[in-house]
């Protein structure tokens, strides 16, 4: 067996636990599986594998080369797709992360067509607001709005989607409508704190073709969007959010726009991922479904 069939056949046996699992998906003898595996280990000098009778798993430097195999064989299999017809029909698994509202109300309504689209593409989503180490953690790609932090991926911008000041109805019965900025000083306001800093983010408002920065006193803070719309739409305060997400709201009058002709500055919405990424054609579709999707707002 080549040393690339063999790469192969390590990381099924670590991915499923078993030789025999391994050996019967790849159509090997389970006697060629093991020497296969002996014959890597000797020519390495460590031990791979640790096996029990049950049950069969990665030693530390097991799993150290199994991550280098999964990027060396992605690798491979990406410059194989440019050649020929396999570049319009990409293969294989994308492992993405999406910030989830966007998501939910994006995304998740039309997988059906992309997977129908790109029937040869293995989808892995995950979803949430957290930090995503890329490469450690084998990412392929993430989608996140406001400014990219990472300088070391690849960030693709997908949209620009405009923004909101809003607050439910009982709270500006109760407490009135701000109509320019410095009645803000009046007004509590649900403030957001950064995944990256902890620190509360400042309220941003568009005076004059500039953005000015106004820190509001609020009496909660969260880390989750949902969280923040729920402490809006309970009278806790102002959000500042993307207009797509209160447009039932509005129109049903349980939330109210407030300062229109001083909107906040537009949410970026980026696609960020490895370099060793970027071109790659499974990554590569599924960027531009993206900015297919998005652009339908």
């Amino acid at each position: 067996m080549d040393r690339i069939d063999a790469m192969k056949l390590f990381t099924r046996i670590v991915e499923l636990g078993s030789f025999t699992a391994a050996a019967d998906g790849m159509d090997l003898p389970r006697a060629t599986a093991t020497h296969t595996i002996q014959q890597m280990e000797k020519r390495l000098g460590v031990r791979l594998l640790q096996r029990t009778t049950r049950h069969v798993s990665a030693t530390l430097d097991g799993q150290a080369y199994y991550e280098r195999c999964l990027r060396l064989l992605a690798d491979l299999e990406e410059a194989d797709a440019f050649i020929g017809e396999a570049a319009a029909q990409p293969k294989g698994k994308l492992r993405v992360d999406l910030q989830q509202t966007l998501a939910a109300n994006f995304l998740l309504p039309h997988l059906g067509a992309f997977c129908d689209r790109y029937p040869g593409i293995e989808l892995e989503i995950g979803m949430g607001d957290r930090l995503v180490d890329l490469v450690r953690e084998g990412v392929d790609c993430v989608l996140r709005g406001g400014e990219p932090r990472d300088s070391s991926m690849v960030a693709r911008r997908v949209a620009l989607l405009p923004q909101v000041t809003v607050a439910s109805a009982a709270y500006v019965q109760a407490h009135g409508r701000p109509r320019k900025l410095e009645d803000l000083r009046q007004h509590l306001g649900v403030n957001f704190l950064s995944s990256a800093t902890g620190r509360r983010l400042p309220f941003e408002f568009t005076v004059d073709g500039v953005v000015q920065n106004l820190p509001l006193r609020g009496r909660v803070a969260v880390t989750n969007a949902d969280a923040y719309m729920a402490c809006c739409e309970q009278g806790l305060g102002l959000v500042q959010v993307p207009r797509y997400r209160v447009r039932r709201q509005l129109a049903d009058k349980s939330l109210v726009e407030l300062l229109p002709k001083l909107p906040p500055p537009p949410m970026p919405v980026s696609v960020l991922y490895p370099h060793h990424r970027q071109l790659s054609p499974r990554v590569r579709v599924f960027v531009d479904w993206v900015v297919e999707r998005l652009s339908v707002k």
